[in-house]
């Protein structure tokens, strides 16, 4: 028993005095997990169940406090469990991060998602900003706590389970709630439980407003490899013509479009996306298709539109979607009218 408690003070020691290679172990396993994904996925599978365990260990921190006091006669410190929370958070965090940086549309609004998630690692691995000015603010360190498990959660479910972007998106906020109920007794101390409605209302405010703009919220578990516009397509190969970015209005009428993608996703997931047609900024149609997961340059599928407004001049976009909102990529081109 006393090597295991020396066992447990050294390994702490160690890590206090090298706090950044929490976070540098979390990015590495994050991007060996966003690499591994297609090759051997099964061990990002493992690097994905760590990350949930971590978590578990977290949210049941002060019943394993209780025990191992009880049984072996240990007691943790309350200071040594806010740093084991901190420690959780800059793995997670560093875990996800490759995840998103390499899906996230950099000239969208997802860039400030992703942006956000940045500053919040980077809090988490400088000590005078995560306990001096995060930790001491109650509510904004709640809405921290959730949003390091949303994002871990966005990432590992779709690994694991193999569910939907949008199934992936909704379970994660619900599960970012309820797991963050138990932190709230390590904040409601000294009587100020009165505060309790206040971070309830908190965290029912971040799950509504990052549903609502869940547009934003890059997809983890997909990534466009490749999309073309063309007016031709082998069927046989599966390929596409030359890339269209400037056609004639009565070209477009008589031969319409395709657009051909190749979209990345795990070994296993299957889930329908959407090609939605947008003229001058306002949506016009919306085709589905469904993808499957496990192929390393991308699952290949296409759709053919042949139906256009007569007033077809102008800026055209095609936005590949996920059945939630969120864009995984897109494509432009330009109608000139014809003289």
């Amino acid at each position: 028993m006393l090597f295991f408690k020396n066992l447990v003070r050294r390994f702490i020691i160690l890590i206090r005095r090298w706090p950044g290679v929490v976070a540098v172990f979390g990015f590495i396993s994050g991007t060996a997990s966003y690499l591994l994904v297609e090759g051997r996925e099964s061990l990002a599978q493992i690097f994905a169940v760590l990350m949930l365990v971590s978590w578990g260990w977290l949210v049941m921190g002060n019943w394993l406090r209780a025990g191992l006091l009880k049984r072996f006669g240990l007691d943790i410190p309350p200071g040594m469990m806010h740093f084991v929370t901190q420690m959780v958070h800059q793995e997670s965090l560093f875990f996800a991060l490759p995840f998103f940086i390499a899906v996230t549309s950099w000239y969208h609004g997802q860039a400030i998602f992703t942006a956000v998630l940045i500053l919040c690692a980077l809090v988490s691995v400088i000590d005078p900003l995560y306990y001096k000015q995060l930790a001491a603010r109650r509510s904004l360190y709640i809405a921290f706590h959730a949003l390091a498990l949303f994002a871990v959660l966005l990432v590992v479910l779709p690994l694991i389970l193999l569910l939907t972007t949008t199934q992936s998106l909704g379970l994660a906020l619900v599960i970012a709630l309820i797991f963050s109920l138990p932190s709230l007794s390590q904040l409601l101390v000294n009587g100020q439980w009165r505060r309790l409605p206040l971070l309830l209302l908190v965290l029912m405010v971040l799950a509504g407003g990052i549903w609502l703009g869940r547009s934003w919220v890059p997809p983890a578990a997909l990534r466009l490899a490749a999309v073309t516009i063309s007016q031709h397509l082998d069927v046989e190969s599966k390929e596409p013509g030359e890339e269209v970015e400037r056609i004639s209005q009565s070209a477009l009428m008589q031969q319409g479009l395709y657009v051909w993608t190749a979209v990345q996703a795990p070994r296993g997931l299957r889930e329908q996306i959407f090609h939605e047609w947008m003229h001058e900024g306002k949506a016009l149609d919306r085709i589905a298709l469904d993808i499957q997961g496990g192929r390393e340059e991308g699952y290949r599928a296409w759709t053919h539109k042949l139906n256009f407004p007569d007033n077809s001049a102008g800026r055209w976009q095609v936005r590949v979607l996920t059945e939630s909102g969120q864009l995984i990529g897109l494509g432009r081109f330009t109608v000139i009218a014809d003289n």
